[in-house]
């Protein structure tokens, strides 16, 4: 590195150089620093966050970007700047996963009995809610032997992902068996109420009697309108973005494997969520407990 050739001239001519450096905004460190040829403090800085960011992006399989990553140098104890952490990222070529094309999964019955709205889009965490309200979709997983649908089953008041199941086929089995999968898990002892969309799945008789056996009232949003079930649409944009994203399994086994590695072993253990103060939603329950 040069040193700026105007406090140079003033060092040599013998003049102050520290008030050359507050002209010129430049602190005495940094100038005696370039001047040995040795990096300044924030360039040392520099290389210890881009390892520390390095680390956290492996560990969360390359998905992480500057919102979760800036979370996890805060909650380490090392506090820097959103900003900062960007501009480290975008040095070292790392950034997050991004979202791809959907493919249709939302078949709605026309003539499926009419059930009301009982979310009305509030999916806000709410710590004295679990196992009060939960949500469910059905997305699609591609493999070498066709598609695997995925169902699962949301506690809206944790983000976590209490049941789900998957089959090569989209019958209301699907959803029933993610349904009891969830129940098999949390054992709710008050009301539940189950939302999802208007898919024909959800909206059938054989899932409505499910509901009543459990004790759950069903809730619906409106045909098309994606935000009303906003908070199972944003999980699956996440796992999509995050475990699939261009690429294929070779088999259906080997998808739903991973899928179970997903879910079980990070997003409802370790993945940092914004809207719970990134934590966790095992870690945001258990705050609950405690």
């Amino acid at each position: 590195m040069t040193v700026h050739p105007f406090i140079e001239a003033e060092k040599q001519a013998g003049r102050n150089v520290k008030r050359a450096c507050e002209l010129l905004k430049v602190s005495r460190a940094a100038f005696y620093a370039r001047r040995n040829g040795q990096p300044g403090a924030r360039a040392v800085r520099d290389t210890e966050l881009t390892l520390k960011i390095t680390e956290i992006h492996a560990d969360s399989r390359g998905s992480y970007g500057v919102p979760r990553v800036h979370a996890q140098l805060q909650q380490r104890g090392d506090r820097c700047g959103r900003r900062r952490v960007a501009r480290l990222m975008r040095q070292a070529g790392i950034e997050g996963r991004h979202r791809r094309r959907r493919h249709r999964t939302t078949i709605p019955d026309p003539n499926a009995a009419t059930r009301p709205d009982l979310v009305l889009r509030d999916f806000r965490p709410n710590p004295t809610a679990l196992d009060a309200r939960w949500c469910g979709d059905i997305t699609y997983i591609p493999t070498e032997e066709g598609w695997l649908y995925l169902a699962t089953v949301i506690d809206i008041a944790s983000r976590r992902v209490v049941g789900w199941a998957t089959a090569d086929h989209l019958r209301t089995e699907l959803v029933a068996d993610a349904l009891r999968a969830a129940c098999r898990t949390r054992r709710p002892t008050g009301p539940v109420i189950f939302h999802s969309d208007r898919g024909c799945q959800y909206t059938s008789r054989e899932f409505a009697y499910l509901a009543e056996e459990f004790g759950f009232r069903l809730s619906v949003g409106r045909t098309g309108q994606c935000w009303d079930n906003a908070l199972a649409e944003s999980f699956f944009a996440t796992l999509k973005r995050e475990l699939i994203g261009d690429g294929r399994w070779p088999s259906r086994t080997a998808a739903r494997s991973a899928i179970f590695e997903w879910i079980e072993g990070w997003y409802n253990i370790r993945r940092l969520h914004s809207s719970l103060g990134y934590r966790s939603p095992a870690e945001y329950e258990s705050a609950l407990a405690a």
